[in-house]
C-alpha cells in the first residue's frame, strides 16, 4: 500500500504545472523523511529539525516552505546551518547542496554515525557517502539510497523508498 503511495506522490510531484526543480527537490526531502524511522522516535510536543546548508537562495526557500509539515507526528522545523559540527547535535535531516566531495565529506565527517538523514544534491553524493542522493534527471527526479550508510546511522528506511530508488547500495 505505501509503495502505489510513494509512487504516486513522486509522480504527482514530477508532472505539477509550475513546479520548478527547488520545489520538487524540497518535496522529495519531505516524503522520504517521512518514510524513515529513528531509533529514538520524536516525542510528542517535539519537532523533526531538517537543516540545510549550501543551497542555493531558490532551493533554500522551496525547504523552508515545508516548515510546520508533519513527519510522524511532528511538524517539521527548517534551519539554516553554516558549521557542520551543528548537524549531528541539532538535526534529524540534512539537506547539503554543496556540489563538491570534499566539502559533502567534511559535513558528513562531523555528522560522525548520528542519526541523521544525511540527503544531498551533488552528483558526487554517493561516493562522499550520504544517505541518499538526489539526482536530477531530464525527465524529474530520482533517488539513489545508500542503505549501508543508513544502516550505520540507526535508520530504518521503508520498503518502497528501497523499492522505488534508482540505485541501492
Amino acid at each position: 500500500m505505501m509503495a502505489p503511495l510513494l509512487l504516486a506522490a513522486a509522480a504527482a510531484l514530477s508532472e505539477a504545472q509550475g513546479l520548478d526543480e527547488d520545489r520538487l527537490r524540497a518535496a522529495f526531502v519531505l516524503r522520504l523523511a517521512q518514510y524513515t524511522q529513528w531509533p529514538t522516535p520524536v516525542a510528542e510536543g517535539q519537532t523533526l529539525s531538517l537543516c540545510a546548508a549550501g543551497l542555493q537562495p531558490a532551493g533554500l526557500e522551496a525547504v523552508r516552505a515545508l516548515s510546520s509539515r508533519p513527519v510522524g507526528g511532528a511538524p517539521l522545523r527548517v534551519r539554516t546551518l553554516t558549521d557542520p559540527r551543528d548537524a549531528a547535535r541539532d538535526c534529524q535531516v540534512l539537506l547539503l547542496g554543496h556540489p563538491d566531495a570534499a566539502t559533502l565529506r567534511q559535513w558528513i565527517g562531523a555528522v560522525g554515525d548520528a542519526p541523521v538523514l544525511v540527503v544531498a544534491t551533488s552528483p558526487e553524493a554517493m561516493r562522499a557517502g550520504v544517505c541518499i542522493a538526489l539526482i536530477s534527471e531530464p525527465q524529474g527526479m530520482a533517488f539513489a539510497v545508500n542503505h549501508g550508510e543508513s544502516k550505520k546511522r540507526g535508520l530504518s528506511l521503508a520498503a518502497p523508498v528501497l523499492k522505488l530508488a534508482r540505485e541501492v547500495r
